[in-house]
């Protein structure tokens, strides 16, 4: 049984003076209930009758009989409730949830048949939308077993942004960081040019920073089928760690492999060389030590996958500016360089 200390000041909050015999008579009921104690080296109020002046107030312990049968017996096979066995206290909080859930799994297993996004399910389950997504939804199925692959939902992405001039396959495709860059060169592509610094370009998708992480199974599942023709990718970006941290572990997502068929043998998201090199350039007439500071606490763990696009004067250049907390935005170029 759990206890605490309380002062005897603390108990007589809610008496006034005049009514001290009854509040001598509410604590003296307490202590022969055994909730309080008083404590053996407390001393006393100085009043007649006399009340030690602190006391060990013991808390009941809840009794938990009705939830545990409930739990037992109530729910669908599939939920695991020993959590909630093992932690009474959190079950009530949880309780109409869980219902919820085991009422669907009774009543609607056949809608799991067919996947839907994570915040359709949701709210197919819990009447609230963005629970699985914002409001421990996951961390709950996850206390009582159930997978995300059992409720037969996806999570979705930003759509993937991009414009093609061309549909024809193959076709060469860029892929860039920022915004600027994005509408910058989708501009030159309306204008009637389809060279970017001497390279034909078919189509330019937004990346959206790191997003382009999880926006590019877009690519695969959502895109026009000319998409998944015999194209090669590039991608181009800033140069910072974070610029070249994004490259590299876009070429370890399982999601942007696939063959013509769409059998997911490997194709390699190359560098465009020629943009960084024309950044490097633009840089250097600046001078590096005018170019911007990098983000604070920026990951530095980078790979050499990057790099090795370079020759040792440019793998040079860069590790001058990487190493001075510099960096070159895609921004640095414009439509007069493409």
């Amino acid at each position: 049984m759990k206890k605490h200390k309380v002062y005897l000041q603390e108990l007589s909050a809610e008496f006034s003076e005049a009514d001290y015999s009854k509040f001598y008579e509410v604590v003296m009921r307490r202590i022969e209930n055994g909730e309080l104690v008083p404590m053996k080296s407390a001393k006393n109020n100085g009043r007649k009758p006399a009340l030690p002046l602190c006391f060990w107030e013991y808390e009941k312990e809840a009794d938990y009989t009705e939830l545990y049968e409930e739990l037992k017996y109530r729910y669908h096979p599939r939920i695991n409730t020993f959590y909630y066995r093992e932690h009474p206290e959190c079950y009530e909080r949880d309780r109409e949830k869980l219902q919820l859930l085991s009422d669907y799994l009774k009543d609607h297993s056949e809608l799991l048949l067919v996947q839907e996004t994570m915040n359709e399910r949701s709210f197919e389950i819990f009447h609230r939308e963005k629970y699985f997504q914002r409001e421990g939804g996951l961390e709950f199925c996850r206390k009582i077993g159930i997978s995300r692959e059992q409720l037969a939902f996806y999570e979705t992405s930003e759509p993937l942004s991009y414009y093609s001039r061309s549909k024809q396959t193959p076709q060469n495709i860029l892929i860039v960081e920022n915004k600027d860059t994005f509408f910058d060169i989708r501009r030159c592509m309306n204008a009637g040019h389809d060279r970017i610094l001497g390279k034909q370009f078919g189509t330019v998708i937004y990346g959206a920073g790191k997003g382009i992480w999880k926006t590019f199974a877009d690519y695969v599942n959502g895109a026009e089928s000319y998409f998944l023709g015999d194209n090669e990718l590039f991608y181009f970006g800033d140069l910072d760690y974070e610029g070249i941290l994004i490259y590299e572990h876009l070429l370890e997502q399982k999601e942007y492999q696939w063959d013509r068929q769409g059998n997911g043998s490997a194709r390699m998201i190359q560098l465009f060389r020629k943009a960084y090199e024309a950044m490097l350039d633009k840089a250097l007439q600046i001078g590096f030590s005018a170019l911007p500071d990098m983000k604070e606490k920026q990951n530095s763990n980078i790979g050499t996958v990057f790099l090795d696009v370079f020759d040792e004067e440019r793998r040079r250049q860069i590790h001058e500016i990487l190493s001075a907390g510099k960096y070159i935005p895609q921004e640095i170029l414009n439509e007069h360089d493409w």
